[in-house]
């Protein structure tokens, strides 16, 4: 089609094949743009990717054009499971009253385009956001490089648990999935789902979000919305293709994967402000003296 459909945040603009969705900052209509759109800045979203297409009436003399994902396809949309708040919904294009007809009609385009209904998708058919992101919890930062999950813990927040465990590096050949519950709710987390380990063995059931180290939790200004689901999405993405390279599982390649993270060495300035840290929790009684000797010894393994 190659047409452009312009709304209060967002342009749709289409294609033979797909919509491309520009998530505009409120220069036009003086609107406040949401962060998560700004944060998206745009996405391309194949017409294989969605199941149907609704047009309705909206608030304040506007109309709604909105595309639904079909299951499976959008990794944003996977690890929201749901918990978007409707503004900021990013398949919904708000259009003022005056232009439903001209919505009708490009709505009508996107249904003709629609070809496996509701079907959940095999894979991915959205991109996530691109790594490397990072962004700040309440007891730690969490950086993701495209192939692992980093977890460093702030003394000011992180449970005793958590500094018990270690900054935590979770590879995404190691991971299955993730549990996001928004910051906008009460106890908001991100969570890092292990997969089963290769003898079958299941794994063991998390502990709360604020004592799993596979875990960081939200706080009253810390991990929003914009931040914590991009990078939510960017790892389930990232598993998933880890999970479809992933040969049959054997001893010998999960043990020389084992040593090759070993080998990896940390940067001492960072080693040194973990084991400040690290001291602070002794004086403050919080570690015992036999714990703080041994995770010293293992901070310093790492130079």
């Amino acid at each position: 089609m190659g047409d452009v459909l312009a709304g209060n945040h967002a342009t749709w603009e289409f294609d033979s094949d797909s919509v491309l969705i520009r998530f505009e900052r409120g220069a036009r209509t003086g609107i406040r743009t949401p962060k998560l759109f700004q944060a998206l800045g745009e996405r391309r979203v194949p017409y294989e990717a969605l199941s149907s297409v609704t047009l309705g009436p909206g608030k304040r003399g506007t109309v709604v054009l909105r595309a639904v994902p079909r299951p499976g396809a959008d990794p944003l949309v996977e690890a929201a499971a749901g918990q978007l708040k409707e503004s900021v919904d990013p398949y919904r294009l708000v259009l003022p009253a005056d232009r439903e007809t001209l919505a009708e009609y490009y709505a009508d385009e996107l249904r003709a385009g629609i070809r496996d209904g509701r079907e959940p998708a095999e894979r991915y058919l959205v991109a996530a956001p691109e790594a490397p992101l990072q962004f700040k919890a309440y007891d730690a930062k969490a950086s993701f490089d495209g192939k692992r999950v980093s977890f460093r813990w702030f003394w000011t927040g992180a449970s005793t648990a958590k500094w018990k465990a270690g900054d935590q590096v979770l590879p995404v050949g190691e991971l299955e999935g993730v549990e996001w519950r928004s910051p906008e709710l009460f106890n908001g987390y991100l969570r890092m789902l292990r997969r089963d380990d290769v003898s079958g063995t299941a794994a063991p059931e998390p502990a709360p979000a604020d004592h799993d180290p596979a875990a960081v939790v939200f706080g009253l200004g810390y991990g929003p919305v914009h931040e914590s689901l991009p990078f939510a999405a960017a790892v389930l993405e990232a598993v998933q293709g880890a999970s479809a390279r992933r040969p049959p599982a054997n001893r010998a390649l999960v043990a020389a994967g084992a040593v090759a993270t070993a080998a990896v060495r940390s940067d001492p300035a960072d080693v040194a402000e973990r084991i400040r840290h690290l001291g602070e929790l002794h004086r403050a009684g919080l570690v015992t003296d036999e714990e703080f000797s041994a995770k010293k010894a293992e901070l310093l393994a790492e130079l």
